[in-house]
């Protein structure tokens, strides 16, 4: 008669899945509280004690290492040694496993988890099973997904068996939940910020039509543990799938707007923001974001921190937009804009944290791991070292700072009142993004200040910004040559502030 060993944390469908291998003539051993479960429901079990011959102890924390349980899963069915060893030791081999862990991660989640709760919910016996069934795969079939258990079962009902391929698809499930197990222990245990090793896993959420472009395949993965940014922890009440895009653009729209404590207003085209206002109303500064751009916010990304409402979605819904965010939206917003069936319509955490992490790239042969760029410049932070700079112009070059930190470098900002009226993004020369947020601003470039990612190497970004009207320029300092910018703003009476921080960002 074969064996099946049972222990799972998760019993739902359990039951009929011991019922079904029962009437197949497979013989059943279980732990704690499955054993009792199984019981209950009046299926044929053995104690794992029978089998062990030995108490459970340490309050559960011992019940299946054992020779008699690893000697069964770990027996190579076609070696003559592992055959007389078995039966000198009187080991019964085991043919298959079906075991689920104990939740970790959403004990941990859970509010006023302690330390200690923490670390009883971290399974031993469970992984040491899996592993050993995975291992030995070529004689036994592993179960970690209880959703598997129906493949398993018609397989055995049919051909008497589980086909290797099948065996081996298990197995590598299984050490894949048993990786990213053991990461996301290590991460909640870690302090250091950057380890000897590290080990992130995530858990798909979603299958995506395409990647960036339509011959790309994608799919959206969630991190283990929650993120003040997540895009996993948004209902989406309308609209098409999130595509890849989408996804990147939603994502950068959420990290600028947690740079704001104002009611603000985000547009943002290809992970750059096009528009972005702020206001003493959430109405106000959707104005304002809108007027900064109106061309580029065409097929982008829209996103706020408070309610929308009726004003709001009226002017939204005249425009084609692709996903728009927010904590909340009224009923009479969400009645205008379900009008737009395709666009995605997506709530937010409305307590979200400031608090930032670790940003992470990707690269040829390695990761990229850095601490985010999450400081904030106040006017006690800044050296003025030309011309004279009054609250609202304190307000601007604040503001265009913080905005300019999400921006590609090379990266200018220019804002005023509240409102960026020209960005330049992702040019190969400081001088170039200037030109392009100064031309894009026009006339609106009179009487704004200028907001730059890095130093000036040299004064001709300032002479541009005289020709377009700047009167204030905020830039990080530092360059061999700063004097001459600074003697060049004097020139044309343009105030400089120093902030002594380079925002540089690279992708």
């Amino acid at each position: 008669m074969r064996r099946a060993l049972i222990s799972v944390s998760d019993k739902r469908g359990i039951v009929e899945i011991a019922k079904e291998l029962h009437e197949l003539n497979i013989e059943l051993i279980s732990t704690g509280g499955t054993l009792k479960t199984l019981k209950e429901a009046g299926v044929p079990v053995i104690a794992i004690e029978e089998v062990t011959h030995f108490p459970e102890m340490l309050d559960g924390r011992v019940k299946t290492l054992h020779p008699a349980i690893h000697g069964g899963l770990l027996f190579k069915r076609d070696d003559e040694n592992h055959r007389e060893a078995i039966i000198a030791h009187d080991i019964v081999p085991i043919d298959f496993v079906i075991v689920n862990l104990y939740p970790f991660v959403q004990t941990v989640k859970k509010a006023g988890c302690t330390f200690e709760q923490a670390i009883e919910n971290i399974d031993i016996g469970g992984p040491s099973m899996l592993r050993s069934a995975a291992k030995n795969h070529a004689g036994v079939t592993v179960i970690c997904d209880l959703s598997d258990a129906k493949e398993m079962i018609g397989q055995i009902r049919e051909k008497g068996d589980t086909s290797l391929e099948f065996r081996r698809q298990m197995a590598a499930k299984v050490f894949r939940l048993t990786a990213a197990y053991d990461a996301m222990i290590a991460q909640y245990l870690m302090e250091e910020d950057f380890p000897e090793q590290i080990t992130h896993t995530y858990t798909k959420v979603a299958d995506l039509r395409y990647g960036e472009n339509p011959h790309q395949k994608a799919a959206f993965y969630r991190t283990a543990f929650r993120e003040p940014d997540s895009l996993a922890d948004c209902d989406q009440l309308q609209g098409k799938a999130m595509s890849f895009n989408n996804i990147q653009d939603a994502s950068a729209s959420l990290a600028i707007l947690r740079e704001f404590d104002a009611p603000c207003c985000v547009a943002v085209k290809h992970t750059n923001p096009c528009g972005v206002g702020i206001g003493d109303t959430l109405d106000v500064a959707w104005q304002k974001a809108y007027q900064a751009d109106p061309v580029s916010i065409f097929g982008g990304i829209v996103a706020f921190n408070g309610e929308v409402n009726e004003t709001i979605a009226q002017g939204l819904s005249e425009l084609f937009l692709e996903v728009i965010l927010a904590p909340k939206f009224s009923l009479k917003a969400l009645e205008i804009l379900s009008v737009k069936k395709n666009v995605r319509i997506l709530v937010t955490d409305p307590d979200f944290e400031k608090k930032f992490d670790m940003t992470c790239a990707r690269v040829s042969g390695g990761l990229l791991v850095q601490t985010t760029d999450d400081i904030e410049i106040k006017k006690e932070d800044c050296k003025v070292v030309c011309g004279a700079v009054n609250d609202s112009d304190w307000d601007d070059l604040l503001f265009g700072e913080k905005v300019c930190k999400h921006v590609k470098s090379n990266a200018i900002v220019l804002v005023k009142d509240g409102m960026t009226v020209g960005i330049g993004a992702g040019q190969s020369n400081r001088v170039g993004a200037a030109k392009i947020a100064c031309e894009q601003a026009g006339e609106k470039a009179i009487g704004a200040v200028m907001a730059s990612d890095a130093f000036f190497p040299m004064p001709d970004t300032v002479e541009l910004a005289a020709r377009f009207g700047i009167k204030a320029i905020i830039q990080p300092g530092g360059s061999i040559k700063d004097d001459l910018s600074i003697e060049a703003c004097k020139k044309h009476d343009i105030a400089m502030v120093l902030t002594g921080v380079r925002h540089f960002k690279h992708g």
